[in-house]
């Protein structure tokens, strides 16, 4: 070896031997103080003033409430129906209609979602009209409010009344085992629905725009792209003339997605916001969350299914079943006993469901997070979402009423991220 080539291999030597004196702080992290994650996200909270976190915790709270009244409302309504024999009556209608047994339950469908939208209209208006006025959430006027509901009644008539006679041709074919079935044919109507909502429903409701702005518009499609999302366009909802709520999605199956954000994301949001957003909803579309939920449903279904055959007979037992004139559980004048024990059952399993969306929810975030890199957007979007979600629950109240994780919860996720990252990006 030359004199020159040992001289520098002497000075590596040295320089190693230096660092090896050296303890591992000193080279292996950024000098700078270190970001506390606990004490940014209290100064993130700390942005909304008293009176707007109490607005939010009442409303949120009263939603509790509302769970509790919505249940009862419905017993009392499915009862009516039975005691004073207007289900009877209705599957008596549909028989003089017509002789064709699948008829008649479609019929008795349109005539059950018909009776059910009228009685439960009350609680409808004070819900979704004057609640959200009262909390400054809402921007439509009675009559645009009511001309929704009544596209939503046509669709539910529409899909509604037919997935209601498919149902009832499982249970005149299979009594003992329509359950099973019956929850087959339900995930065909749920995948079906999820397809084609994006498409045919959705825009019954809303105008969808093409984003021309390329300055949103352009970090969008990348970011899509490099996540493997196949979309060329993004597309504007007007949601403004309803709430004035932010929201995004990835949605649509076989061939039906879309990428769409609402105005009011837009108008409400920074950039780092937006792309914050956007990088959630991609996660949803990346991380097949669709079709986890896909079979988790069915199963839950099953499971309710299960117990309503469970239930029926029981309910239906002695004189009972001949008061209302039920006569078996492929009558579709038992529909509403069926109604019952399918409320008992899906109020029971509440903190279940909301689990299990709300882990997905948590594992978008973090998709976003890592897509978009935007920690601070994150935040700032969850105190936009806290004017109508608690920001602060407890752990216990969280599991049982939150299908998405706490405001205050997403901002501490997304200040460990950016902790994690400091120095990962110019100016951090």
């Amino acid at each position: 070896m030359s004199r020159r080539y040992r001289r520098i291999a002497s000075w590596i030597g040295a320089f190693a031997l230096l660092l090896s004196f050296l303890p591992p702080a000193a080279w292996a992290q950024p000098a700078g103080p270190a970001f506390d994650a606990e004490a940014a996200t209290e100064a993130y909270l700390a942005r909304v003033s008293p009176q707007a976190k109490a607005r939010s915790d009442a409303y949120f709270e009263g939603g509790y409430w509302l769970i509790l009244w919505g249940f009862l409302y419905g017993l009392a309504v499915s009862y009516l129906l039975l005691a004073a024999r207007i289900s009877a009556r209705m599957r008596d209608l549909a028989a003089r209609i017509t002789s064709f047994a699948f008829l008649q339950s479609w019929i008795y469908g349109l005539l059950y979602i018909v009776a059910t939208t009228v009685l439960t209209f009350p609680l409808a208006v004070y819900e979704g009209f004057y609640r959200e006025h009262k909390y400054g959430l809402a921007t439509q006027t009675f009559g645009a409010w009511l001309e929704d509901q009544g596209k939503g009644l046509m669709v539910g008539l529409i899909l509604g009344a037919l997935a209601f006679a498919a149902l009832y041709a499982v249970l005149r074919r299979a009594p003992r085992t329509w359950w099973v079935w019956g929850t087959a044919v339900s995930v065909v109507f749920l995948v079906a629905g999820v397809t084609i909502a994006p498409v045919f429903i959705e825009p019954l409701f809303n105008k969808y725009t093409v984003l021309t702005d390329a300055k949103i518009r352009n970090p969008i499609l990348s970011m899509a792209h490099a996540n493997g999302i196949p979309a060329q366009q993004v597309f504007v909802v007007d949601a403004s003339k309803q709430s004035n709520r932010v929201s995004a999605n990835v949605a649509g199956m076989f061939g039906t997605m879309r990428i769409a954000l609402n105005d009011n994301l837009l108008k409400r949001t920074s950039e780092p916001g937006i792309k914050a957003v956007m990088g959630h909803e991609m996660g949803h579309y990346v991380l097949n969350h669709i079709y986890e939920m896909i079979p988790f449903f069915a199963i839950i279904l099953a499971a309710g299914f299960a117990f309503a055959h469970w239930g029926f007979g029981r309910l239906v037992a002695n004189e009972r079943g001949e008061r209302w004139g039920v006569r078996g559980v492929a009558d579709p004048a038992g529909f509403p006993v069926l109604a019952i024990l399918l409320s008992v059952f899906f109020l029971v399993l509440t903190p279940v469901l909301n689990t299990f969306i709300r882990s997905n929810e948590a594992e978008a975030d973090m998709f976003g997070l890592n897509a978009s890199r935007e920690p601070d957007g994150m935040a700032e979007v969850a105190l936009l979402l806290g004017e109508y979600r608690k920001l602060s629950p407890g752990p216990v109240e969280e599991w049982i009423f939150f299908d998405h994780p706490s405001g205050r919860n997403r901002i501490l996720a997304a200040m460990r991220w950016k902790a994690e990252n400091l120095g990962d990006r110019p100016g951090e």
